[in-house]
């Protein structure tokens, strides 16, 4: 076993499939299908179920997923630990973030980053839910997560930086049911449509508790795409609760925003894996959370 033939493994998990982890690797797909068959015979299973064009992960598969990521992480700190990347000369990092704190606080952290070590390529990958961000940083799948929440991390294998808070908002029509300037409480949302995401956001949870305490809502759409929420909106298809950072790009496209009665406050969650990091990682580290003032939910 290998390193390259971890690599291709994890192309062909990621891409779901042989020909698309070639074509993204550059490689010719019978190598890439002579590297995989070498490799089940070094583990002794079978870690695809192969049905003509497509696949379908194995039991063992599955299990040796989460070792070859921290193999390559573990090689990729080595690597990055030398040379030019040791000065952030060249290199990547990959972020995991809900959709809410892309526009703030992340937008200004990758402006800081970028300012300071532009030769640092970043890739920002959506993870939907925060057990998806952490999970995705846990199994090495990227170095950090951004993620909101209300309540603590359940997980103990990544680290919580807190590096803010973002306060619920109601996102109207200029013509909907509430005057401009005047908070809406919850009972005035009852019998209202709103356009809601997926379970496991605080988004989503606040709707269900407005449910739970029995404020008849009705959900009008459920979408996994946030920017989806506000052309909705603004066709009238129902309101939508989001976090704050979305008002100013709301307003300046003609929506109302109001804020909500009682407060309702989500925190915004840097998480990065326990132990060794790649310089890339302490850089962005340092710059969004300095080490003085981190502090962990």
């Amino acid at each position: 076993m290998d390193f390259r033939q971890l690599t291709y493994f994890l192309a062909i998990v990621d891409h779901g499939g042989f020909t698309r982890a070639a074509a993204a690797l550059y490689v010719a797909q019978p190598s890439l299908s002579q590297a995989i068959h070498v490799l089940e015979r070094d583990v002794g299973s079978s870690l695809f179920h192969r049905m003509g064009r497509n696949v379908v992960i194995t039991e063992a598969g599955a299990a040796l997923v989460p070792r070859a990521r921290e193999a390559l992480h573990a090689l990729e700190v080595a690597r990055a630990s030398v040379g030019a990347v040791r000065e952030l000369r060249a290199g990547r990092l990959e972020i995991a973030a809900m959709a809410s704190p892309t526009v703030q606080p992340l937008s200004a952290m990758v402006q800081r980053f970028a300012e300071r070590h532009p030769a640092v390529s970043l890739s920002l990958r959506v993870a939907l839910t925060r057990e998806d961000v952490v999970e995705t940083v846990r199994t090495g799948g990227c170095e950090l997560g951004l993620l909101t929440t209300s309540s603590p991390l359940p997980n103990a294998d990544v680290v919580p930086h807190h590096v803010g808070e973002d306060r619920l908002v109601l996102v109207t029509p200029v013509d909907g049911p509430f005057p401009a300037g005047r908070a809406v409480r919850r009972e005035q949302l009852e019998g209202r449509r709103l356009i809601v995401g997926q379970r496991g956001t605080g988004i989503r949870a606040y709707v269900d508790d407005l449910k739970a305490q029995g404020i008849d809502v009705r959900i009008a759409v459920e979408t996994e795409h946030r920017m989806a929420f506000l052309p909705l909106v603004l066709a009238g298809v129902g309101l939508a609760v989001v976090t704050a950072s979305w008002a100013d790009l709301s307003e300046r496209a003609g929506a109302l925003v109001l804020d909500l009665e009682p407060a309702s406050v989500q925190y915004n969650v840097l998480v990065s894996r326990k132990g060794q990091q790649t310089p890339a990682a302490r850089a962005f580290l340092d710059l969004a959370v300095p080490p003085a003032h981190r502090s962990s939910l």
